[in-house]
């Protein structure tokens, strides 16, 4: 979905990351994700122990599918597809105890656990080439992660006892641990936001504290640090690679934010906060999926869901089918309405029915605000302790401590949205007339006192009036396999690359997770991912966001001299195919994959070896967002149209006039879409820069004070949308909402850059993509995200491609 019409619904969490630690820490907290996003997703990390050498795979599936059908066959851990991977088990990429050393961790382990804590048994201590995802369940997670921490705790002591500052004696063996860790927890996080039920949850919660205090014990080893330091005071400083340079001087900076210098008993206080802080975090994300999930709206009369295209009348039978009425038909009912972003938002822009519009929209705004899941204690709490933190670190406010780690400062971040919101404010203006006006003239009894449950039903209807586009009558062009095929051919196109099935190779958790390969132009795999596309309301966390699996890395090399390929997952939760139809697409859903892709892009064509900034590692946070954003363009762009908007049935391209009706709708109420995300990000940085918990203000006085600039409808009185803002509260956006927008700039300008080459010159499209990928792409964090954009740009980033494309650079 665009970042202007993204709303909490596309919860995209890339990563629940704080920011004050150092980047191994980082790129362990990766993995407590949602995923985000885009996540911002951009949550990141955890990776196969075995590795496949490139030479020994196939350049073909292994499965093959006459059809892009979205249904995956299963396929267990075991199968014969994993032969070739099983063979190269020769060597660990990790120090390694031997078989008996580590059974004597198992002693103490009680006899229930006993049972699922040998080596043999237990998937989460066995060697795989991809995470046994279809074998772990939650017996596995306590005594496995308490296996491996105990192992790491080993690896860590004699890092410390033999650390040199060099980097084999010091990054390589530092990076293998973080690795080892991550392997693990990583599948059972990831499977937590894709597979959640109440035995996982209680089993990460019970031992997420010792992780995270093995984490902190990382994060502030002195001998570590110490070294490091070393290696910056050395005469050999000058001669180490950029990428080489940036990991020494993260790590110095991020060690410092990790408290690494604070007395023992300040150290000791720090280290408490950031146990709280996960527990807290961890909670607020379950109250609010388990709040989505508690809602049901049975309906029985069809009259009641008047206005609700056919798709959603078949998603809310087949809900229904699920929830026990087996004879629930899309024609005939009961249908059931859930929160779930599919069902909200047909009713919110479709429904004729006030009154349920209005049900449904105070159902979602007031998530997780009462009873035992209200999250508003939970946020204060939040609050107070990254104060705390903030203050023990010597800054001011939370917002300090984030802004040390990305590219902007809290007044950089300040001054662009306060310049984008002034050239939004009057064009909102005008969107809200021009909506009682077009309202009034139908003869909507609401229309002199519109509410929020009003606004995306009215703004549709007059969307489709002015365009003449019924965005639900869109769907037929935008089946699921279609919008694939021509996203990877647009990849081929811009950056040399293929992609395609890999269906067996890699162990899934849900049969509709698709697996995928990337080859480079002569056949060789240079990455893979997976794509977990529909909506699961039961267990799936809402949104969309891409993860990393395993990212490329030089030291974690299988045949000691190919870089270990990276791995990626893709996550979204649009609607399912219903009956033999496919999965039909609305534009912004479309959007959303395409945005999802870019983070993956980014993710699995990096060019770099070292692996601690390969990838989206170690990117500012607020630039990770530029190849997602930059990749919604495309869907702008009429080839790319035309190639993936073919009719599920006839075949048939998009006409002509819808897809210029199509371009012109692009800045559609652009100031209002771009006000909400201000309020957001406006929101996020008042709450970490000025709000003193226990003070006068409220958080949600708090929120009308935001609202005033930023609303042009006043807020609802009972609005607690805060108790669901999962972004800053359960993901990594905190104090770093503003990422959108400042990443959104980089990104539009990026893509001015093919508009400046010419859009239908295949010839400087090509070279100006291949310019993309050896720089944004390929570089990673191993370079400060200002000096890439340079070298891909020629200049520094203007917001002007940005209001351009919204339609707002005249009011600017």
């Amino acid at each position: 979905m665009s970042s202007s019409q993204r709303i909490l619904t596309a919860y995209h969490p890339p990563a629940r990351i704080p920011y004050n630690i150092p980047l191994i820490i980082q790129l362990l907290l990766l993995f407590l994700n949602m995923a985000t996003r885009f996540s911002v997703a951009r949550s990141i990390h955890f990776q196969p122990v075995c590795l496949i050498k490139p030479s020994l795979l196939p350049k073909r599936p292994f499965l093959s599918y006459p059809s892009p059908s979205l249904k995956s066959r299963p396929c267990p851990l075991w199968s014969s597809s994993f032969s070739l991977c099983l063979l190269l088990r020769s060597r660990s990429i990790s120090p390694r105890r031997s078989t008996s050393d580590i059974r004597s961790l198992y002693v103490s382990a009680s006899s229930t656990e006993m049972a699922v804590t040998t080596e043999s048994n237990n998937p989460l201590l066995k060697e795989f080439c991809f995470p046994p995802y279809d074998s772990i369940d939650a017996n596995h997670v306590r005594p496995g992660i308490r296996a491996l921490l105990n192992q790491l705790e080993c690896d860590l002591e004699e890092l410390e006892r033999t650390v040199e500052p060099t980097w084999p004696k010091l990054v390589e063996p530092l990076e293998k641990i973080v690795d080892r860790l991550a392997v693990v927890w990583g599948a059972v996080s990831h499977l937590k936001a894709v597979k959640d039920n109440a035995e996982l949850r209680s089993a990460i919660e019970e031992v997420q504290p010792e992780k995270v205090a093995f984490e902190l014990k990382l994060g502030q080893s002195k001998p570590i640090y110490n070294a490091f330091k070393a290696i910056r005071e050395s005469s050999d400083w000058e001669a180490l690679s950029d990428a080489r340079k940036r990991i020494v001087e993260a790590q110095i900076k991020e060690a410092v934010l990790n408290g690494i210098a604070l007395d023992d008993d300040k150290r000791e206080e720090f280290n408490k906060i950031e146990q709280e802080l996960a527990k807290l975090s961890q909670k607020f994300g379950e109250n609010v999926l388990d709040a989505t999930k508690k809602f049901e709206k049975l309906i029985t009369d069809k009259k009641d869901i008047e206005g609700l295209p056919a798709t959603a009348f078949g998603l809310a039978a087949q809900t229904a089918v699920s929830k026990g009425h087996e004879n629930a038909t899309a024609e005939n009912g009961p249908w059931i309405i859930t929160l779930d972003a599919p069902s909200y938002m047909a009713v919110m822009q479709h429904a004729k029915n006030r009154t349920l519009r209005e049900e449904v929209y105070l159902a979602y705004l007031t998530r997780a605000s009462s009873g035992d899941l209200d999250n508003t204690a939970i946020i204060d709490q939040i609050l107070k302790l990254r104060l705390e933190k903030a203050k023990l670190l010597g800054y001011n406010n939370y917002a300090e401590v984030s802004m040390a780690t990305k590219m902007a400062t809290v007044e950089k971040a300040e001054e662009l949205l306060e310049k984008i919101r002034s050239a939004s404010w009057n064009p909102a203006v005008q969107d809200m007339e021009d909506l009682k006006l077009f309202s009034k003239n139908h003869g909507a009894p609401e229309a002199d006192n519109l509410n929020h449950w009003d606004i995306s039903f009215w703004s549709e209807r007059l969307r489709e009036s002015k365009y003449e586009i019924n965005e639900e009558e869109l769907r037929p062009y935008f089946s699921l396999p279609k919008v694939m095929d021509g996203l990877f051919t647009l990849a081929n196109k811009l950056f040399g690359i293929n992609v395609e099935p890999a269906d067996g190779l890699a162990p899934v958790w849900n049969s509709d997770v698709r697996f995928y390969r990337v080859s480079d132009s002569t056949g060789n795999p240079i990455a893979f991912f997976y794509f977990d596309p529909y909506s699961r309301p039961s267990e799936k966390q809402g949104g969309a966001w891409m993860n990393e699996v395993v990212g490329r890395s030089r030291v974690l090399s299988q045949d000691g001299s190919s870089p270990r390929l990276p791995v990626a997952h893709m996550v979204c939760n649009q609607m399912s195919p219903v009956g033999d139809k496919p999965s039909l697409m609305t534009f912004s859903e479309v959007e959303t994959v395409f945005h999802e892709f870019g983070h993956a892009l980014q993710h699995m064509l990096t060019k770099q070896d070292e692996g601690l900034v390969a990838g989206i590692r170690n990117v500012e946070w607020d630039a990770v967002e530029l190849p997602s954003q930059f990749m919604e363009n495309w869907c702008y762009h009429r080839d790319t149209l035309m190639g993936i908007g073919k009719h599920y049935e006839t075949g048939e391209s998009i006409p002509d006039d819808i897809y210029e009706k199509l371009l012109a709708a692009r800045t559609f109420r652009a100031g209002s879409l771009s006000l909400r995300q201000l309020k957001f990000a406006t929101l996020d940085l008042e709450l970490h820069t000025k709000y003193v918990p226990g003070g006068s203000e409220s958080i949600y006085d708090v929120d009308r004070r935001v609202s005033e600039r930023t609303q042009v409808l006043p807020p609802f009185p009972g609005d607690k949308f805060l108790c669901g803002f999962s972004h800053i509260f359960a993901g990594g956006y905190a104090a770093g909402y503003y990422s959108y927008k400042w990443a959104e700039v980089l990104s539009a300008d990026a893509f001015s850059a093919f508009e400046d080459a010419g859009l239908n010159n295949d010839k400087a499209v090509k070279e100006t993509g291949q310019r993309f990928r050896e720089t944004v792409l390929a570089l990673g964090g191993g370079k400060a995200p200002l000096q890439v954009f340079v070298e891909f740009r020629g200049r520094e980033p203007s917001p002007e491609a940005l209001l351009r494309h919204n339609g707002l650079l005249q009011v600017a």
